[in-house]
């Protein structure tokens, strides 16, 4: 008998074309695809790998109690959190237990910013693990957009668009290229640190990047409303990309 595992599967940014050979093979053979999703909702995950989910295959998905109702410094989101993410591992455990290999579909990278990590902490030391990479979600939308964000001495930073303002700022005053993620509502606040930093011309907006529905725009004659989850700001280093 194949020992059970736990496979967190990185799905890639949104087009299902971009899943790697080694994603497909994992999640055409998992006896269970455990997926993120809000109440209600299908989820993305599992969006984008339908079409290779076989009829025995059983789907667990895993709910999000809260997403931006409460304010994520709140106790109460922490607490809910916590107890949802301990919630889920225990459901996993249940199904490695009865010896039923896992796959967790995670959009992008399992490891980069996404909710998987929070499983894996939690189970990697009791169960055999494997993490398969995705194509990240900023590597989709520079690819997408053609443009050539670092070349050379280049520093790229990574900054979510949640931390304070005047944070931002000094950040994208002392990168050559950065990639802004959590946009959402904290547009306004991205746009003035960019502004502040000299940066907002250089700035590209892209939602929903490889996806069908993909859009882009210089931040610059984008509005203010609120961003779609899917969505971040690219502000590339290489001088001869300007």
């Amino acid at each position: 008998m194949t020992t059970p595992r736990l496979i967190g599967v990185g799905t890639g940014p949104g087009d299902p074309e971009l899943l790697t050979l080694k994603a497909v093979r994992a999640i055409e053979r998992a006896e269970v695809i455990a997926y993120f999703a809000k109440q209600g909702r299908g989820g993305n995950g599992k969006a984008i790998v339908e079409p290779l989910l076989k009829p025995w295959v059983t789907l667990l998905p895993l709910y999000y109690p809260v997403t931006t109702e409460i304010d994520k410094g709140d106790e109460r989101y922490q607490s809910l959190i916590t107890e949802f993410y301990d919630r889920s591992a225990r459901d996993i455990a249940g199904h490695l237990e009865a010896g039923r290999t896992v796959a967790v579909l995670s959009e992008g990278d399992p490891l980069f910013y996404g909710s998987y990590m929070h499983l894996h902490v939690r189970l990697s030391k009791h169960y055999p693990t494997e993490v398969i990479p995705g194509i990240s979600a900023m590597s989709g939308c520079w690819s997408l957009a053609g443009m050539a964000i670092v070349q050379g001495d280049d520093v790229l930073s990574v900054l979510p668009g949640t931390m304070a303002e005047a944070e931002l700022t000094r950040r994208l005053a002392d990168t050559q290229a950065a990639v802004i993620m959590k946009v959402g509502r904290n547009l306004p606040k991205i746009r003035r640190a960019l502004s502040a930093a000299g940066r907002l011309a250089d700035a590209l907006y892209v939602e929903r990047g490889t996806m069908s529905n993909a859009a882009m725009e210089k931040l610059a004659d984008r509005n203010d409303g609120d961003a779609p989850y899917f969505s971040l700001v690219l502000v590339p280093g290489w001088e001869g990309s300007r």
